[in-house]
C-alpha cells in the first residue's frame, strides 16, 4: 500500500490535496476544512480518553477503535466538510522519514519503490515489503538523486485508515504531522523547525524545495530527561545548519507542545532556555474559524500544513 506520502511536496501546489484533513493524537481528534478558495479554515477538536489510541511503532494504536472512529466523525462534522477524501495527518513516532541517495532511479514509481524497500529493510525495525511507502524527488542530476521516503508498517495504517472508513470518509493522502507541517513553510531561504510531540521531537531543516535535515528523536518521560534531551536534539540540528549552510541560524520555527502542555512558541522558548535562537510559531493560532475549544495543548501545524494547497 504505497500511500503515506501521497502529494506530500515540501511546499504544496494548488489542488494536491483534500481541502479537510484530520490529525490524530493520543489526546484527540483534531479537523480542519477549507470553506472555499482564500477562505479562512474552520477547525474543530474532539478529545478522546486515555488510552484510547497509543501512537507506537511496533504496537497496536488504536484501542478503542469505534471511539476514535466516532471522535473523527464528530470532529468532521463541526466543520462541515464538503468531501469524504480527507488528508490524515498521524503522529511522528508511527512513521520512518528518511532523505536516501541514489546514484540514479527509475522514473516509474513502480519500479522505482522495489529499490527504496531494499534500502529500507536494514534501517527500520519493521517488514518493510508490507509497509505503507511513497517517496518524494528532492534533488535530481546526471549523477545523484536525493529522494525523500517515509514508511509506516502495514497493520498500523491499516488501523487508522479503517478508523477513517469507518466515521463515514476515505483517506486520500497520509502524512506524518512534522512532514505536513513543512508545507505551511513559504520562505526560500533556509528554515530550522523543531516540533515537539508528546513522545518525540523531530527537527528539520528546509532549503527552499530541498530537504537538508528530518530527525525524530524519542523522548525519555522524566520531565528533567524530557528536556535534556530536547534542548541537545535542537543544539545538535542548529550545528548541523550551520555546518551545511555556512552561517548559524537566527531563527527556530515551533510547532508543538511546551512546558505545561502550552503549544506557544513563547512558552516553548522560554522552557528550553538558553538556545542563542529567536523562537517564533510555525503556524500561529487562527484568531478567528475555531468551530470547538482547541485547548492549548492542541499544535495547528501539521493540519495548517495539511491543508496547504488544498483544492
Amino acid at each position: 500500500m504505497d500511500s503515506i506520502l501521497k502529494k506530500a511536496k515540501l511546499a504544496a501546489q494548488s489542488g494536491g490535496r483534500p481541502p479537510v484533513a484530520v490529525e490524530l493524537s493520543s489526546q484527540g481528534v483534531l479537523a480542519a476544512a477549507s470553506p472555499g478558495l482564500d477562505q479562512t479554515p474552520v477547525y474543530a477538536f474532539e478529545a478522546l480518553p486515555p488510552n484510547a489510541l497509543n501512537p507506537d511503532i511496533a504496537e497496536k494504536n488504536l484501542r478503542a477503535p469505534e471511539v476514535v472512529a466516532k471522535a473523527i466523525r464528530v470532529a468532521l462534522e463541526q466543520v462541515s466538510a464538503r468531501t469524504r477524501s480527507i488528508t490524515l495527518v498521524l503522529p511522528d513516532t508511527v512513521v520512518r522519514v528518511f532523505v536516501l541517495d541514489f546514484d540514479s532511479l527509475p522514473a516509474k514509481a513502480e519500479e522505482a519503490i522495489p529499490l527504496i524497500r531494499f534500502r529500507l529493510r536494514k534501517m527500520v525495525p519493521f517488514d518493510v515489503e508490507h509497509a505503507g511507502l511513497s517517496y518524494q524527488v528532492l534533488v535530481q542530476s546526471k549523477s545523484e538523486w536525493k529522494v525523500l521516503a517515509a514508511v509506516i508498517p502495514g497493520p498500523i495504517l491499516q488501523e487508522y485508515e479503517a478508523a477513517i472508513r469507518q466515521a463515514g470518509y476515505e483517506p486520500g493522502a497520509v502524512l506524518p504531522t512534522s512532514l505536513a507541517a513543512l508545507a505551511a513553510i513559504h520562505e526560500e531561504e533556509p528554515v530550522l523547525v523543531a516540533n515537539l510531540g508528546e513522545l518525540a521531537l523531530t527537527t528539520s531543516i528546509t532549503h527552499g524545495q530541498d530537504l537538508l535535515l528530518y530527525r525524530t528523536l524519542d523522548l525519555p518521560l522524566d520531565a528533567n530527561q524530557r528536556l535534556q534531551e530536547v534542548q541537545r536534539g535542537i543544539a545538535v540540528a542548529a550545528a548541523y545548519y550551520e555546518d551545511k549552510l555556512g552561517a548559524r541560524p537566527q531563527t527556530l520555527h515551533y510547532a508543538g507542545i511546551g512546558a505545561g502542555g502550552n503549544s506557544t512558541a513563547e512558552e516553548f522558548a522560554r522552557w528550553i532556555g538558553g538556545l542563542d535562537l529567536s523562537v517564533t510559531d510555525l503556524a500561529p493560532r487562527p484568531e478567528t474559524g475555531a468551530a470547538t475549544a482547541l485547548g492549548n495543548s492542541v499544535s495547528l501545524a501539521g493540519i495548517v500544513g495539511a491543508l496547504a494547497g488544498a483544492a
